[in-house]
């Protein structure tokens, strides 16, 4: 399986070229509004607030000319207003910068199909994930959200952030990077996770998780220093750990070497944990003129690898015939 086959057609990037077109005319239109709305606003309250203030000279005592009651009455009555004309004039860019993102990743994956974008709230496959994959935590957010259909299986991917809230003195990270939740060609019967071998706290809290599950071993020493593969079927999660599940780590820890990731199966649920501390979708600031090649193209070619990635994981379990 190879990234190229889960990237975009040159028919699907031309498209996402011309909406990006689109989107441009809207941000440089909407930069261009706050360019001149702001000095114009701002400089209409000044001029009023300079021009009353010498109206005020004419009437004041001599010696308070421009420091008088009522002219600093009128001073803080010009700077509360000059604040909220302030954000009325930006305001073109305020309702594109919060749509930003909801117009934005739609176009760069639209070659993705039935492609739905949510953030911030709970994904919805995350409740299928084994906890024994990440150990203990209570506290998570999730950021962007991206779900859809590409090369006939359903896929739901997710930036998370998982950790444990009742560490006082260092937040204690259990997982931070991108989960791929998907479809598996065959169920397991039962629950299978090949996680990071633990430190001995991490082991501590996993282990509350995991007392119900057996330990067993894939034969590549390499792969047993780093992994801990755990199941409640030890029968039917021992030809997989030895073979497919083997055989996609070791090719998961070339394509993804900088922290091991990580593999759930839940019945006919599949979990890819890759840890990562890069924000996979990050965008320029609106300010800044979005192109195709510096900040599009990589994002989808992440987008392509993941894919890919969560192609080969789900045919673990797959009969010869079916892969």
């Amino acid at each position: 399986m190879e990234t190229a086959d889960f990237m975009p057609s040159e028919a699907d990037i031309a498209n996402i070229r011309k909406d990006i077109e689109i989107y441009e005319a809207a941000r440089a239109s909407a930069v261009r509004q706050v360019r001149w709305r702001v000095p114009l606003f701002v400089g209409l309250v000044l001029v009023f607030v300079v021009l009353v203030a010498w109206l005020f000279n004419k009437v004041a005592d001599p010696n308070e000319q421009w420091f008088s009651t009522p002219h600093v009455f009128l001073y803080l009555v010009g700077f509360a207003a000059s604040i909220l004309l302030y954000f009325r004039a930006i305001r073109p860019a305020t309702r594109l910068r919060q749509s930003f993102r909801e117009t934005l990743l739609p176009i760069i994956f639209g070659f993705i199909r039935d492609m739905r974008y949510q953030h911030d709230v709970t994904p919805n496959s995350f409740d299928r994930l084994p906890r024994e994959t990440v150990g203990g935590f209570t506290m998570s957010r999730f950021d962007d959200i991206i779900a859809g259909r590409y090369d006939g299986f359903p896929f739901e991917l997710y930036e998370a952030d998982l950790w444990d809230g009742a560490a006082t003195k260092n937040r204690a990270t259990t997982f931070k990077g991108v989960i791929v939740a998907f479809e598996t060609v065959e169920p397991f019967p039962g629950i299978l996770v090949a996680a990071r071998r633990a430190n001995a706290v991490m082991g501590f809290f996993r282990g509350m998780f995991t007392a119900r599950m057996q330990e067993l071993s894939s034969g590549v020493p390499e792969l047993d220093a780093a992994y801990e593969f755990r199941t409640d079927n030890i029968e039917a999660a021992r030809p997989l750990v030895t073979g497919r599940l083997a055989q996609a780590l070791k090719w998961l820890g070339e394509t993804w070497p900088d922290d091991p990731a990580r593999i759930a199966l839940n019945g006919s649920d599949g979990f890819l944990l890759l840890p990562q501390t890069k924000n996979f979708f990050e965008l320029p600031d609106i300010s800044v003129p979005l192109d195709y090649t510096r900040h599009v193209a990589p994002m989808i070619s992440d987008m392509g690898a993941m894919l890919a990635t969560a192609a080969l994981v789900r045919k673990i379990g797959a009969k010869d015939e079916a892969g």
